[in-house]
């Protein structure tokens, strides 16, 4: 079968958690959640060329990864090819690691979305975006989410998408210790364990919660002046159980310039938030050292309008 394309690079944002509200347990095991993500330039990137031997060979510049058949990227890949008549197709992809594993910015989740995307592209399947969106949560709650990216409402387990708007653009400062990486559902479990006392247990009480963060206003205003609360509900257990979240959260609370800060998804990355480049390049700079001296790794960011890109 001849292809168009025999190689793509595909841009896969990091995001980060702007509200996180754990609601209650559900059926299916997983926890029903009130959120509200962001797509960010913190970035990987997949270069994926087609063979034709039907084997997934994925290799990366991050020695630390395993790159085996559990690998998210190699697992999207199957159940694409399941899609495919032609099951000798294969796939060569080298993933260009940047954004930190198990540090709460949903990397892996990300990679798993540009795989789904990419390949879709590159072996010519024509899955639509539903289809896609179905596979999506198969691999993962997050998954969904980076199809289309920038700020939506994430709701359910993740699958219940709704866009949001920002009437402008955040910068960000991102820190992270490169030797402190959390399991998410680890978290989830300790979670669980300390307030499920506390979870709602209705569809009716879920759409109150849903409801109550849509009237949220996360206006650029309202951030300047001091009037939205970062909510992170699994941060309650991750900051006095990790010495690098507690840190770097008094870090950010001592800095004048930065609006608000959290921990994103379940750590133990955190972040502030900064009105402009040029106060948040400045706080960066001022603070350098300061990060290296705590033994974070830092990034400054802002916020992006989409998610999965084809380069």
């Amino acid at each position: 079968m001849e292809f168009k394309n025999n190689k793509i690079i595909v841009v896969s944002p990091a995001k980060i958690n702007l509200h996180l509200e754990v609601l209650g347990k559900r059926k299916d095991g997983y926890h029903e959640l009130a959120m509200l993500m962001q797509s960010i330039n913190l970035e990987d990137y997949l270069e994926i060329e087609i063979n034709t031997d039907g084997v997934i060979n994925l290799s990366s510049n991050n020695t630390e990864l395993d790159l085996k058949e559990d690998n998210l990227i190699i697992k999207t890949a199957n159940i694409l090819r399941n899609c495919h008549k032609d099951k000798n197709l294969g796939a060569n992809i080298f993933l260009n690691k940047n954004i930190p594993i198990g540090a709460g910015l949903a990397g892996g989740s990300s990679n798993a979305a540009a795989t789904l995307i990419g390949l879709n592209k590159l072996w010519a399947l024509n899955l639509d975006q539903q289809t896609l969106k179905k596979l999506a949560l198969q691999l993962g709650s997050d998954v969904p989410f980076f199809l289309n990216g920038g700020s939506q409402y994430c709701f359910g387990r993740g699958e219940v998408l709704e866009k949001y708007s920002f009437d402008s653009k955040f910068f960000l400062i991102i820190l992270k210790n490169p030797e402190v990486s959390l399991s998410t559902s680890e978290i989830y479990k300790k979670y669980s364990d300390k307030f499920q006392d506390n979870y709602l247990t209705s569809d009716i009480e879920y759409e109150e919660k849903r409801n109550h963060l849509r009237t949220i206003d996360f206006s650029h205003e309202n951030f300047l002046n001091r009037k939205i609360k970062i909510r992170n509900d699994l941060q309650k257990i991750v900051k006095n159980e990790n010495k690098s979240v507690s840190d770097a959260l008094n870090l950010f609370s001592q800095m004048e310039e930065c609006i608000c800060f959290s921990m994103s998804g379940s750590g133990p990355s955190c972040y502030g938030l900064f009105d402009n480049y040029e106060i948040a390049k400045k706080v960066y700079e001022k603070n350098k050292k300061l990060f290296l001296s705590f033994g974070y790794d830092s990034w400054l960011c802002q916020f992006k309008a989409e998610g999965i890109k084809l380069l």
